[in-house]
């Protein structure tokens, strides 16, 4: 019989978000909302869905493996050169590109838990070991982080903001964590929501790389950009960092139409406020309905909210026979992303009738 590792067996496959379209057939209702995978409800740019129809037409031809003008634009946006640039499947390819490439049997990864499953995955997919070290506060709790570092580390994942928390790792903890770090360990700090955070104390990870650290950040197009669907994301390090992820990045690993797509997306300024302000006022509009309810939440600054609620997974199955799709977030917590105004209030009306609220 053929067998993989053990350590591959000890994975637990990622388990999306229900479509909706599975949950209707399942349960035999129909105009049911998805508040489960963080995806942005304005949906995509007008200029995306254009160069994503233009772009159609050459999709006998293999896309531009390096990127080019998606790289260029990255690049002038970010005051990085084209060389500190990778595009990635989504971010999360990137994720499994850089375990394998910096890890390798018995090697160590410290991360927080709860945070994104995926970093323990791809740890484990090389033969490394994750070392979770718990929140505080519903927060990276970066001083122990550093305390778990031992010689056998090579990789620290920190999600900023955390999934599924909605929490972020602020200036000075993060600069103190950073001058613990010895040189041979490269810090992944994981970005997807970053666009959405308007704390003036968040963490700059790019002064680490303008100053030449072992830091790999990552960002994705599935968020704020809304083009999740197409599966493309890109990091940013340092050159030799790159280089060497390259040895084991797939050719031809992001798609034309993605490319272009995500180009014009970065060009819309416009549609990036507009889905910031549609953010904002959802989640006031949420806290004001949970704190009306007396349930409590953790305040956000990505595009979905954490809330701490007994039997979890309860909740969870009498949402979906209302028709609202959630996230169980562990056996003591949901998370809900911020949809539209008429998905928000189908969520707080289905939660007081699950609660047997008011």
């Amino acid at each position: 019989m053929i067998r993989p590792p053990d350590y591959v067996l000890s994975i637990q496959p990622y388990v999306p978000g229900k479509p909706i379209e599975e949950l209707e057939r399942e349960l035999g209702i129909t105009n049911s909302v998805k508040l489960a995978s963080n995806e942005n409800p304005v949906g995509p740019s007008p200029a995306a869905l254009e160069a994503l129809r233009e772009s159609l037409a050459g999709i006998n031809r293999y896309p531009d493996g390096a990127g080019y003008y998606l790289k260029e634009g990255l690049s002038s946006m970010l005051s990085v050169a084209e060389h500190e640039l990778i595009l990635g499947n989504g971010s999360n390819e990137l994720l499994d590109i850089a375990a394998k490439t910096f890890m390798k049997d018995g090697d160590e990864a410290v991360m927080a838990t709860p945070s994104f499953v995926v970093y323990a995955m791809a740890v484990q997919s090389v033969g490394g070991r994750a070392v979770q070290v718990p929140l505080k506060d519903y927060t990276h709790d970066l001083s122990a982080m550093a305390d778990a570092i031992t010689p056998r580390t090579k990789m620290v994942f920190i999600a900023n903001p955390n999934n599924p928390t909605g929490t972020i790792s602020k200036k000075d903890d993060f600069d103190r964590f950073m001058e613990q770090v010895n040189e041979d360990i490269l810090v992944v700090v994981d970005e997807a929501y970053y666009e959405y955070v308007s704390d003036p104390a968040y963490a700059d990870s790019m002064k680490y790389l303008r100053s030449g650290k072992n830091i790999l950040i990552l960002r994705t197009f599935s968020k704020i950009y809304g083009l999740a669907g197409l599966r493309i994301g890109y990091g940013i390090g340092k050159k030799e960092i790159l280089t060497d992820m390259n040895r084991l990045r797939e050719p031809f690993n992001t798609n034309s139409a993605a490319q272009k797509a995500a180009g014009a997306a970065l060009k819309d300024a416009g549609h990036v406020a507009r889905s910031m302000k549609v953010n904002g006022e959802g989640r006031e509009y949420l806290y004001l309905g949970l704190s009306e309810m007396g349930v409590t939440y953790v305040p956000t600054e990505a595009n979905f909210i954490y809330i701490p609620i007994a039997e979890s997974g309860k909740v969870y199955e009498k949402l979906l026979k209302l028709g609202v799709i959630i996230r169980p977030a562990g056996p003591d917590a949901i998370r809900v992303t911020i949809g539209l105004p008429e998905e928000n209030r189908r969520f707080i009306e289905a939660l007081k009738e699950v609660l047997r609220v008011g």
